[in-house]
């Protein structure tokens, strides 16, 4: 085949237009790589075997309250939680933007998608949804406001919903009656180095973590949370945590709910302590007989003997004078005592054994036997792989 200079010029033309494609599409495969290199992935596998023995006259299954959300875990094994999390951090910019989307499923899951929106614990052997998903965005006003639109976690009370990171196995009671995830608009703002500020509107909140009812079109929640800590300056009591937090509704059927919470440095090397208080008020009764006024007490104690080894002890004392309210089923009022042994003995896993003990003063709501006391008892072996 023979070549004159037109067809070398048409060549040489189009093997740099070839070249030029192929850097325009490595160009935008860069962009691409640049993306994600920013998201970080993370999770946790949540698996136990937990034993209840139950009371001696009611049997076994007839406790005060159900193991941690409400899953009906009695007498067996579970998976609990199995939790996947994309993450697009914040940069140093002023006006920067991220994204969190967090995945669960098991027994002891979060649905957002579930119900009204306002975060629900969902029922055991169907929990499986979105837990988190929300755009960040910082605004550069101050030392900067940076803000959650979409679905994330319940901003009140002691214990949150990564079981893992809570001081024992099965939840709180005070957790039980504070909304474990909520839908809106949520901003953060660090007035200083030990006051921050967080506050938004949400879907509605009629209902615990367990969840029930459906709002009106329109009605909504107001979320604030005020946190002070101590400054390095206070000696052995710095880094120490006070937290005041409440949701309000302003309409007839909605819920409010109240939270104080402490944690607390001490002089003893490796021990720290808490205090939580949560009321929950209900505006009306709900269907059904739900929605009555209630408070839980709460004090906790840590000791981190060395890495490894650490020992967590929990006591509550709720209240609930007009009756059942949100899944508890305490007649009025009731004691719980939990003690957990941590040991880590393998690489991110948290290894956990409990013994709990709840305690209704007065067993006479429908649920029980009209004037018999009763006493649950529990033992667990929670074991969580993180990621």
């Amino acid at each position: 085949m023979k070549f004159n200079k037109w067809t070398l010029g048409l060549a040489a033309v189009g093997a740099v237009s070839m070249a030029s494609a192929v850097r325009a599409d490595e160009a935008k495969l860069s962009q691409v790589q640049t993306a994600l290199s920013a998201t970080t992935l993370s999770g946790y596998v949540d698996v136990a075997a937990q034993y209840n023995l139950g009371d001696a006259n009611r049997g076994a299954t007839e406790t005060p309250v159900t193991y941690a959300g409400g899953n009906g875990v009695v007498d067996g094994f579970s998976v609990n939680d199995v939790d996947i999390a994309l993450d697009k951090p914040l940069d140093d910019s002023p006006w920067a933007s991220g994204y969190h989307i967090e995945f669960n499923a098991g027994q002891d899951a979060i649905n957002d998608t579930a119900g009204f929106g306002a975060g629900a614990a969902a029922a055991a052997g169907t929990s499986a949804g979105i837990r988190q998903a929300y755009v960040t965005l910082r605004t550069p006003v101050g030392s900067g406001i940076t803000w959650k639109f979409g679905a994330f976690d319940g901003i009140t009370g002691y214990e949150g919903n990564t079981g893992y990171a809570n001081p024992n196995y099965t939840r709180s009671y005070g957790w039980a009656i504070n909304p474990a995830s909520q839908v809106g608009l949520l901003g953060s703002y660090t007035v200083c180095s030990t006051v921050s500020v967080q506050a938004g509107i949400v879907n509605r909140d009629n209902a615990s973590s367990n969840g029930f009812g459906t709002p009106p079109v329109s009605s909504k929640s107001y979320v604030a949370l005020v946190s002070l800590t101590a400054p390095d300056s206070w000696g052995w009591i710095k880094g120490s945590a006070l937290n005041f937090g409440t949701i309000q509704t302003f309409d007839t059927y909605g819920q409010n709910n109240y939270t104080v919470s402490l944690t607390l440095n001490t002089p003893v090397t490796g021990l720290k302590g808490g205090l939580a208080y949560d009321r929950v008020q209900a505006l009306s009764s709900f269907t059904g007989g739900f929605g009555q006024d209630g408070e839980v007490f709460g004090v906790y104690a840590t000791y981190q003997q060395t890495d490894k080894l650490s020992y967590n002890l929990r006591g509550e004392y709720v209240n609930f004078p007009t009756g059942n309210n949100n899944g508890i089923a305490f007649g009025t009022d009731g004691e719980e005592v939990t003690f957990d042994v941590e040991y880590d003995l393998w690489a991110n896993v948290t290894s956990r054994v409990e013994a709990r003990w709840d305690h209704d003063e007065h067993a006479g709501n429908g649920t029980f036997n009209n004037n018999e006391t009763q006493n649950a008892f529990l033992l667990a072996l929670n074991l969580v792989y993180k990621f």
